[in-house]
């Protein structure tokens, strides 16, 4: 590459070949004069065809004598090169053997054309023509030629592509070579060999005419000169000026270009025209082929012509360049200046006292914090935030190590260490906050009362683990939030539905990544209290995945005697969390792992029944839902009989959320009704601005509001009359009608502002009237229930007045809280030995068996009772549960198939309105059974009279809210021959309720 090559011109000191005239010579003095001033800074003024020099202790003759001299020693000498033959392109003219340079070595150059008077290392590769280069050297003829190789076809010249042309060209010898090579080159002197490296330097121009010798490829030149030209030329006076004056100002941008300036000088002599386009040329980054049409050109005026045009884009890179390197720069000493402000003010602060550094800072925090919890906070953990914080201060703010240590202190340090909340132990208390917030549920509110009454006694209370289990919508969540109310104690909720991480439990270790403690020390830095109440919800769906087993990792946690010294992975310090009340909540118990089952008290929520449901309705959800609507009490009413109807055909499940969602959805269309009336509860100040505004209406858009309130009656109209269970009398429709005429005069009939004030009130006064008369109470009752929420979703559960024979109701535990069913049993065919029994229903494994069990016993009572009976023998029974939709198991329908069969075997009906449960075993005996107050709620929906439950339930039965029990006949049998007295005869000396 050019060694001298990359740069900008600046001032040039200029001496041509031939002298001119003295008056030439002033005309080109001046402006190249100020160029050359700039460039030596005033000390030497170089002119076209002289140098002067100046002295500034010599007095002006002195130097004007010296100057003249000067020049006539310089006249001569050129008088003397012109003598002997050379030409004004000379480069060396004290080398008299460059003429006789006619045949010489031919180099390749690959990338750019060398320029006379510039240096060029170029390496080469071939070994026959290095050693050519190298004798040539030793006999002093150390000329080559150096000729730019041209691209080969197809290619652009403008695309940058690898090594590969390069190693071509290597190969070419001989013709092939000479054909890639340029016509046009440059004499060059061999100045030094090193290696495979040769330096190269430029001296004239020189034409390949024919070649000599293929290997090393060897041609005979011709030496080029400048064509003649006018030296007073204005055109290239003006051309020359203008390249130097743009070498110039790329020279201010780049300094690079001061030390070509000076090298060019030392070799080549002073600048010409002709050398002041070659100078302009090589320094510049363009296209080689534009380069080597610059070395080719002869023509003066047309080589300065292109050498301008170079240079010219040379600036406008130099300016794109700086305007980069400016945007760049900013950007970086905009974020310097701020990064040094920033020092420079945290110095400041630190000298005055304001502020310490960060490192002194952070310990300074976290000493304050854990300063009120000393004499609380346990010793372990004490010691190790001590070893934190020294190891803090050794810590490099930038280091990864500082942030990690930071992060742990700060747990360390918020968690409140022996912090307790003062809790209430007012058994009283407690019982009127459960009661507010919840309706029934005794069993949950006793053992809420009992933790209490232990806690007063000892005068402290400890961890409880509680497990509140149920169908949804039975207000689990709800009562741990009244729980930690009625105790004073912070509350906290988590769910751990889905979740198969230990880590959430448990924490992360300290070395990975973004590493959280888990959930429990995230629980303690949210309430700031070691004793709160933790609600973990959906226990019983649990997930496992690749991290772990999250219920085995909540084992410690929910034992009373592992969580004394609770143990996470973040922290690594134990926590004592055995003050803290755990109550946790599942859909279904069997569910949960039985390790975890163990450590927990389980308190089971069956649900509501229906007088349990009314209350909460008309106490709770109602009142809620009217306040969240905006209706005021005197607008509405829903009877008891609509929510009666509500709960028994719509909301049949054992929580109460979708009764919410109907009595919402009941309020919602309320509202829209009163909506439509003209109805408004807003504040009396944007009741004032909404009448005000329709004062203001035009005439003609009170025609247009006239239509829009014709219809909006007529649809209140109708709205009203269909949804009111009372429809309004002939009188009250009258009155509508006026106050409709009123209004509709009131919006129609627009009166001068000034003369009507008294008017506009009398109007207002009549709106208000007409309001307070057209709005009536919006009643809901039974009959038009359908009106709100549609059609009932459940249809009477009861199909039979009176069971026919084969059919018997049984009662079933279900997620909605317990319904009733009926077992068909009838009979496919007879025969001699055909006996068998068919099963439809959706009934799961469990019942299968029940039935192939109820069947043998049934036989078996059959005999008993009528021994010539041949009817399992000898008949195909088709044994169906309805509904064939439902998916049906359990063992507890096995007394009622066998009174199915029982039934259908002697053709006698069973007791009307008669219901039962049980399991049966192979020897008749009836073995307790779930459920029994769904089951007995079910009964009492679908007005069962008599029921009849095994012997072990009684306990549980008893136990049953007295308004439950009420008008039931229940018989607790032990056998099934109890249940067929019971079924089939009319008196039973078994023991009832």
């Amino acid at each position: 590459m050019l060694r001298a090559a990359a740069a900008a011109a600046a001032i040039f000191p200029a001496r041509f070949a031939a002298a001119p005239a003295v008056a030439a010579a002033e005309d080109l003095r001046s402006p190249l004069l100020r160029v050359l001033g700039t460039l030596r800074g005033g000390r030497s003024s170089v002119l076209l065809g002289r140098r002067a020099r100046f002295c500034s202790n010599s007095s002006d003759t002195e130097a004007a004598a010296a100057a003249e001299a000067e020049a006539k020693a310089e006249d001569a000498t050129v008088a003397e090169g012109e003598a002997d033959g050379k030409a004004s392109s000379a480069i060396v003219p004290t080398n008299p053997q460059i003429e006789d340079c006619l045949s010489v070595v031919a180099l390749p150059l690959p990338h750019r054309p060398l320029f006379p008077g510039f240096y060029m290392p170029i390496y080469v590769k071939d070994q026959k023509l290095l050693q050519a280069l190298i004798e040539n050297r030793k006999r002093s003829a150390s000329y080559a030629g150096a000729f730019l190789v041209k691209d080969e076809e197809g290619t652009d010249p403008n695309i940058v592509t690898g090594s590969d042309s390069e190693k071509s060209i290597d190969d070419l010898k001989g013709k092939d070579l000479l054909k890639r090579l340029h016509e046009v080159g440059t004499l060059a002197q061999i100045t030094s060999i090193q290696g495979d490296q040769v330096v190269l330097l430029g001296h004239r121009r020189l034409r390949i005419t024919e070649m000599v010798e293929e290997d090393p490829l060897t041609v005979k030149v011709d030496h080029l000169k400048e064509k003649p030209y006018n030296k007073d030329d204005d055109v290239i006076k003006a051309t020359s000026f203008e390249v130097i004056s743009t070498l110039r100002e790329v020279l201010r941008t780049s300094s690079l270009w001061k030390d070509h300036v000076q090298t060019y000088t030392q070799h080549i002599g002073d600048f010409n025209y002709p050398r002041l386009a070659d100078f302009g040329a090589a320094i510049s980054g363009a296209n080689k082929l534009l380069c080597q049409e610059v070395l080719e050109e002869l023509d003066v005026y047309k080589r300065l012509k292109l050498t301008l045009e170079l240079v010219k884009k040379e600036m406008e890179i130099s300016k794109l360049q700086q305007s980069i390197a400016k945007a760049i720069e900013e950007k970086i000493s905009g974020d310097q200046r701020r990064y040094l402000l920033n020092e420079q003010l945290k110095a400041i602060k630190k000298e005055l006292g304001l502020e310490t550094d960060d490192k002194t800072a952070l310990s300074a925090k976290f000493r304050e914090r854990i300063e009120s919890k000393k004499d609380k906070c346990p010793p372990h953990v004490l010691q190790v935030i001590e070893e934190e914080l020294t190891k803090l201060q050794l810590l490099e703010a930038s280091s990864s190590e500082f942030n990690v240590t930071r992060n742990y202190l700060d747990w360390l340090t918020v968690l409140p260490w022996g912090n307790y909340s003062d809790e209430n132990f007012d058994v009283h208390h407690a019982q009127k906050i459960l009661d507010e917030d919840h309706y029934g549920l005794s069993d949950v509110k006793e053992r809420i009362l009992e933790f209490i009454a232990v806690g007063k006694l000892r005068g402290t209370s400890q961890g409880k683990i509680i497990c509140l289990s149920g169908p949804p919508g039975v207000g689990k969540t709800s009562i741990g939030r009244s729980i930690a109310r009625a105790l004073n104690r912070q509350f906290y909720r988590f769910s751990v539905g889905g979740l198969a991480d230990v880590a959430e439990i448990k924490g992360h270790r300290r070395t990975y990544v973004g590493a959280m403690p888990g959930k429990m020390v995230q629980c303690l830095k949210s309430v700031g209290t070691a004793n709160p109440l933790v609600l973990i919800d959906e226990i019983d769906k649990l997930g496992r995945g690749h991290s772990g087993d999250p219920a085995s990792a909540l084992l410690e946690l929910l034992d009373p005697e592992q969580n004394v010294n609770f143990l996470d992975h973040y922290l690594d310090v134990p926590i004592d969390l055995s003050k803290v009340l755990f109550v946790c909540t599942a859909n279904v118990i069997e569910m949960i792992p039985n390790p975890l089952l163990d450590r927990m008290e389980i308190i089971a929520i069956a649900g509501y029944i229906t007088d349990e449901k009314m209350h909460i309705a008309r106490d709770y959800l109602e009142k809620n839902t009217r306040e969240a609507c905006g209706i005021k009490p005197e607008q509405v009413e829903v009877t008891d009989a609509a929510l009666l109807a509500l709960i028994e055909n719509y909301c049949r499940e054992a929580g109460v959320r979708n009764l919410q969602k109907q009595i919402e959805k009941i309020y919602r269309k309320i509202a829209l009704q009163l909506v439509r009336q003209g109805v408004s509860n807003e504040p009396k100040d944007q009741e004032a601005l909404s009448v005000t505004a329709n004062e203001e209406i035009s005439s003609s858009d009170g025609a247009a509001a006239k239509d829009e309130i014709l219809k909006d009656s007529a649809v209140e109209d109708a709205s009203v009359t269909n949804n009111i269970v009372n429809p309004a009398s002939e009188e009250a429709n009258e009155v509508n009608l006026a106050n409709e005429a009123v209004v509709h005069e009131v919006h129609t009939t627009e009166a001068p502002k000034e003369d009507n004030v008294s008017e506009g009130k009398d109007t207002d006064g009549a709106k208000e009237c007409a309001a307070d008369k057209t709005i009536e109470k919006v009643v809901v009752d039974s009959s038009n229930l359908g009106d709100f929420v549609g059609k009932p979703v459940f249809q009477a559960e009861r199909i039979y007045e009176q069971t026919p024979v084969g059919v018997v109701m049984g009662l079933a535990w279900t997620a909605m809280g317990g319904s009733t069913l009926y077992i068909e049993t009838t009979k496919v065919e007879e025969g001699e030995g055909k006996g068998a029994l068919v099963l439809t229903g959706q009934l799961g494994d469990v019942m299968k068996e029940s039935a192939q069990i109820a069947q043998t016993v049934g036989r078996a009572i059959l005999l008993e009772k009528d021994p010539d009976n041949q009817f399992f023998a000898n008949s195909k029974l088709h044994l169906h549960v309805p509904a064939g939709a439902t998916p049906k198991d359990g063992p507890s329908a096995g007394c009622t198939m066998i009174t199915s069969m029982l039934s259908l075997a002697m053709g006698k009906p069973v007791k009307k309105d008669l219901a039962m449960t049980g399991e049966v075993t192979l020897t008749g005996r009836i073995l307790p059974i779930g459920g029994v107050k769904e089951k007995t709620i079910a009964a009492r929906r679908s007005a069962i009279k008599t029921l009849i439950f095994p012997s072990a339930n009684k306990r549980d039965f008893d136990e049953l809210a007295s308004n439950v029990k009420e008008g039931l006949e229940v018989h607790f049998v032990d056998t099934y021959s109890e249940i067929y007295d019971l079924a089939f005869q009319s008196d039973s000396g078994t023991e009832t309720s």
